[in-house]
């Protein structure tokens, strides 16, 4: 039987999701397959090179930094999260990135995007070119509103939270059945509808099926709860999860805050590591 890891997005919680992936390595827990949405593409590709401490070090590094995230980067570039800097200049000049490793590494890693044009779900098997998946990885974390839409292979994508925020669905139709579920959300967490989405549609305009996939998107993430409540009361998921609201939020600038919510997703997996690794035996 496979095993998967899922991970969740969420911007900056996703820092929490860096604790739970370091832990893993630092206890060398591997698995057949790992999917990932938003940030939970964006940092677990270190999972895949196998490079511990990676993203809570260069994120807090470089966290203040204009290039990075902010006003300035938004109004110059049309991102909030500098395309260039992010995902060129950091992990080829600034903290490079194992991309030796990361094509060695027999992993199946999928990044979750969302098709403009349709709205709906597409889910990229990363290959062994680092620079190139980087940019499928930048178009899985490119939130509406805060991104312009990145073209690869002449469509064009947004954030994969919009269609598919909990993937354990896709992980499950193509043979992952055992699975370890990372959410950046605590328990009895519900997403709620949108009530200021139509005050953008102006703005979505350009991108009506995006528009309507984000109309939608507070039932679908919800259905997601429901299957992974499913599956981890039937014994075919491990879900580990905040045990509260996280301190870090969609965008943080705070260096402390960032380290918290890394330090909570740490101690999160510690506290759970031999039932890890009994489920994965099992």
């Amino acid at each position: 039987m496979k095993t998967g890891l899922v991970l969740e997005g969420g911007a900056m919680r996703g820092l929490f999701t860096c604790g739970v992936l370091d832990v893993l390595m630092e206890n060398h827990v591997d698995f057949d397959g790992m999917i990932g949405v938003s940030a939970g593409a964006a940092f677990g590709c270190n999972f895949k090179s196998r490079q511990a401490g990676r993203a809570i070090r260069y994120n807090k590094r470089y966290c203040r930094d204009p290039r990075y995230c902010g006003v300035r980067s938004l109004l110059k570039t049309g991102d909030l999260y500098g395309g260039e800097f992010c995902y060129h200049t950091i992990p080829e000049k600034l903290d490079l990135f194992d991309g030796g490793e990361f094509a060695r590494n027999p992993m199946e890693f999928y990044a979750v995007v969302t098709d403009v044009a349709t709205g709906k779900a597409c889910y990229h098997l990363c290959g062994k070119d680092a620079p190139v998946e980087f940019e499928w990885i930048r178009a899985s974390a490119s939130m509406p509103l805060f991104s312009r839409p990145v073209e690869l292979e002449g469509k064009r994508y947004l954030d994969g939270g919009i269609s598919d925020s909990i993937p354990l669905g896709f992980f499950e139709s193509i043979g992952y059945k055992k699975n370890l579920v990372v959410l950046t959300q605590p328990a009895h967490f519900c997403k709620k509808k949108p009530a200021l989405l139509p005050l953008f549609w102006g703005f979505f305009r350009k991108y009506p099926a995006i528009y309507n996939a984000m109309k939608t998107r507070y039932l679908n993430y919800n259905a997601s709860l429901a299957l992974v409540a499913e599956r981890e009361k039937s014994g075919d998921a491990l879900v580990i999860r905040p045990p509260a609201p996280l301190p870090s939020g969609k965008v943080e600038h705070n260096a402390g805050r960032m380290q918290l919510t890394y330090d909570i997703g740490r101690a999160a997996a510690q506290s759970m590591i031999d039932k890890i690794n009994h489920f994965l035996e099992k």
